[in-house]
């Protein structure tokens, strides 16, 4: 019974996946073909340089992006796991399909060059913020940046691409549109699509995060409960200057339970010393559930 339980999830999984991947991919299809390709601005990624190639030879987007995907991929498999270059080879063959096949069946945007860069950045973010989420990536570039991501965990994934898609825009300001707003809107774009994919990623769970420091902390903590339905934790502190015991009551809220909270403390206690910080993220009880390894 326990194996079947096992194979369903895993079925289950992969079908999520493959639905993601569509979502994703359609995104990305329509971001580059429909609104970046006729706009003649470079992009940034292995699809920028397929672009190029597009431009040059008149190889298809989404085969270019294969092509140029084959000789990366072989080289980081091993540095990868077997598991993320399967799940990305998925993701990389369903966008690229996708982008060959169903985008031209849509109409091509051909407006302001500024509202296509701006509607290229929003999609390319959504799609590629919601691939890497499901542990997966479109290959290419996205090999290199994850492998980077896993040396220097401290950066972000939105830096991280943006960094090395500057590289590509700047080959196909040089190689191709040879024209500076061509690279002006490169990297509006370039930037636009860290900030979407970033904020998507580990925004979607911010909230506050308030440090108080007070006489009467466990009073304000049991009013925080009470009318937020936030727990806290009381922490012991002392007063530099007055050396005096301080209770330091720490409380992880969202952006409208704040105004609540900042409230109750300023009734409990009107001498309290109140810190209020952005929390990108918060995971545990109340909030986004902890990860499990499987």
């Amino acid at each position: 019974m326990e194996s079947m339980k096992t194979e369903k999830i895993k079925w289950k999984e992969i079908g999520t996946d493959i639905l993601v991947d569509l979502a994703a991919g359609m995104a990305l299809a329509i971001g580059i073909y429909n609104f970046a390709l006729n706009a003649n601005f470079p992009v940034a990624g292995f699809s920028g340089v397929a672009i190029i190639l597009y431009h040059v030879f008149g190889i298809p987007v989404g085969a270019g992006t294969i092509l140029l995907n084959v000789p990366v991929a072989i080289f980081c498999y091993k540095y990868l796991g077997r598991i993320f270059f399967l799940k990305s080879a998925k993701s990389m063959i369903i966008s690229s399909l996708l982008m060959d096949y169903v985008a031209p069946l849509l109409p091509v945007y051909e407006g302001s060059r500024l509202l296509a860069a701006l509607c290229m950045g929003v999609l390319t973010g959504i799609g590629y913020a919601l691939i890497f989420m499901r542990g997966s990536s479109t290959g290419g570039q996205d090999f290199i940046t994850v492998a980077i991501r896993k040396a220097r965990p401290h950066m972000t994934l939105g830096i991280i691409t943006f960094v090395l898609d500057m590289i590509t825009i700047l080959l196909g300001s040089l190689i191709v549109f040879k024209e500076v707003d061509g690279f002006i809107y490169g990297v509006i774009v370039t930037y636009l699509m860290a900030s979407v994919m970033d904020r998507i990623m580990y925004g979607i769970d911010e909230g506050k995060m308030t440090l108080i420091v007070t006489e009467k902390g466990r009073e304000v903590a049991q009013k925080i409960d009470q009318y937020s339905g936030r727990g806290s934790t009381i922490l012991k502190g002392t007063g530099s200057y007055s050396s005096r015991e301080k209770d330091v009551v720490m409380c992880a809220c969202n952006n409208k339970e704040m105004y609540t909270i900042k409230r109750i403390v300023g009734q409990v206690d009107p001498e309290a010393f109140t810190i209020i910080m952005e929390s990108n993220e918060v995971v545990g009880e109340g909030f986004k559930e902890n990860e499990q390894q499987p």
